[in-house]
C-alpha cells in the first residue's frame, strides 16, 4: 500500500510543483502588459440662435483597460470608458439648452483579440476601426465617447501594398447607441507610385432592422511633392453611393503648400445630391473633422453639399495654431448654407499630457436651409498613459 501510496504523492507534489511554476509564469506574464489610461476633461459650448438657452458642459471622459503582451503572436485588450458631467447644462441631460453631443454612460469600449505575425494581423471582437482620414470610416474621437465597431478585421501589409478587410456586425455610437448591421469594408492602397498612394475601396452597409443597403464605392490620390523649398501636397477623391432609391457623387479636391512651417491649404469637397432628394451619406465617418467644427451638416441636406474652404497652420514655441474658412454652398440647386470660421490652439505638455482650445462661428445663408447662427467653444486638457 505504501509502495502505491508513494509514487502517487510524488506525482500529486510534481503537479503541484508545475502549477505554482505556471502560476508564476503568468503573474510574470500580466506584468509584461500594457495599463491603458487616458483621461480628458473638457469645457464646451454651445450657443445656437433659436428658442433653447445656451449650452454649457464640463465633462471628463475616462478610459481604463488592459493589453497582455504578445504569446505565439496573440494579445487580448479590455477598455472601459466612462463619461461624466460636472456642469450639465446641455441637451441630452436638459432639453431646455442647445446640444453637446456627450452623454452620461459608462461602457465596453474596446474587448478584442487581435493576431499579428509577419505581414498579417487580424482583430477580433469590440474594436476601434480609422481607414485613411477617416472620412468614410473612423472612430469619432472628438467626442467624448468614441465610436467602436464588432466587428473582425484582417489586414496585410508588405512592402507599399496595405489591404484591410473588415466584418461589422455592430456599430456602437458616441451617443451610446448601438445599431445592427451586416457590412463589408475593404479598402487597398498602393504607396509606390511616384505621384503618391492611390486608394480604392468599398464600403457595403446592410441595416439589419430595416434591410436598407447603403453601398459606397471609390478611389484616391494622395501625394506630396518637394519644389525649391516648398512641399506641395494634394488630394484628389471619387466615390459613389447608392442606396435602394437612390444615387449620389463624392468627390473632393485639395492642394497644399509648406513653406517654413507654415502650411496653406486650399480645397472644395462636395457631397452630391440625387436631384435633391438625397444627400451623399458617410455613416461611419469621423464627421467633425470635416465641414466646419460647428458640426451643422453631420447630416448631408437632400440638396447635397459644396464646401469650399481654405486652412492656414503652423507652430509657434511648440503650440499648433489653425485658423480656417468654409463657405457652404448646395450642390442642386442655389441654396447658400452659410459659411464658417474654426480656430484653435493646441500644445502636447509632453508625452503624456497636452493641451488645447478651440473655437467654431457659424453664419447661417438663406433661411430657407434651416440653419441658425451658432458659435462653439472648446477648451481641454488630457492625459495618456
Amino acid at each position: 500500500m505504501k509502495n502505491c501510496v508513494k509514487p502517487l504523492v510524488i506525482a500529486v507534489a510534481m503537479g503541484a510543483a508545475c502549477s505554482a511554476i505556471a502560476a508564476d509564469d503568468f503573474v510574470s506574464l500580466v506584468k509584461e502588459g500594457d495599463l491603458l489610461a487616458d483621461f480628458r476633461l473638457r469645457y464646451e459650448t454651445n450657443d445656437t440662435e433659436g428658442g433653447t438657452d445656451a449650452a454649457t458642459a464640463l465633462t471628463l471622459r475616462s478610459r481604463l483597460g488592459y493589453e497582455t503582451p504578445s504569446v505565439s503572436g496573440f494579445k487580448v485588450l479590455a477598455e472601459i470608458e466612462d463619461v461624466r458631467a460636472f456642469i450639465d447644462e446641455y441637451r441630452v441631460e436638459d432639453p431646455d439648452y442647445d446640444v453637446v453631443a456627450d452623454p452620461v454612460n459608462t461602457e465596453i469600449n474596446r474587448a478584442q483579440i487581435s493576431y499579428a505575425k509577419d505581414e498579417f494581423s487580424a482583430v477580433v471582437g469590440r474594436q476601434r476601426i480609422i481607414l485613411d482620414n477617416a472620412r468614410f470610416v473612423g472612430n469619432v474621437g472628438w467626442r467624448q465617447n468614441e465610436q467602436t465597431y464588432d466587428a473582425a478585421l484582417f489586414a496585410y501589409k508588405k512592402d507599399a501594398v496595405s489591404l484591410a478587410y473588415a466584418y461589422v456586425d455592430q456599430v456602437n455610437d458616441f451617443t451610446f447607441t448601438s445599431t445592427d448591421v451586416t457590412a463589408h469594408v475593404l479598402n487597398g492602397s498602393y504607396a509606390g507610385l511616384p505621384v503618391g498612394t492611390v486608394t480604392g475601396y468599398a464600403y457595403l452597409i446592410e441595416y439589419d432592422e430595416t434591410e436598407a443597403k447603403l453601398d459606397t464605392y471609390g478611389a484616391s490620390l494622395v501625394g506630396k511633392q518637394t519644389v525649391s523649398d516648398v512641399a506641395i501636397s494634394y488630394r484628389a477623391e471619387v466615390a459613389t453611393q447608392s442606396t435602394d432609391d437612390y444615387d449620389a457623387l463624392y468627390y473632393v479636391l485639395e492642394a497644399g503648400a509648406t513653406l517654413s512651417g507654415v502650411t496653406a491649404t486650399l480645397g472644395n469637397e462636395v457631397l452630391g445630391s440625387d436631384d435633391g432628394d438625397y444627400g451623399f451619406a458617410t455613416p461611419l465617418a469621423t464627421k467633425h473633422a470635416f465641414n466646419g467644427w460647428a458640426d451643422l451638416f453631420l447630416a448631408t441636406p437632400a440638396d447635397g453639399l459644396s464646401d469650399t474652404y481654405v486652412s492656414v497652420g503652423g507652430a509657434v514655441a511648440g503650440v499648433k495654431l489653425l485658423a480656417a474658412y468654409h463657405d457652404f454652398q448646395a450642390d442642386e440647386g442655389s441654396m447658400d448654407f452659410g459659411s464658417e470660421v474654426d480656430f484653435l490652439a493646441a500644445k502636447g505638455i509632453n508625452q503624456n499630457f497636452s493641451v488645447g482650445v478651440k473655437y467654431a462661428a457659424y453664419s447661417a445663408g438663406d433661411d430657407a436651409s434651416g440653419k441658425a447662427d451658432t458659435d462653439k467653444l472648446w477648451v481641454w486638457g488630457e492625459a495618456r498613459f
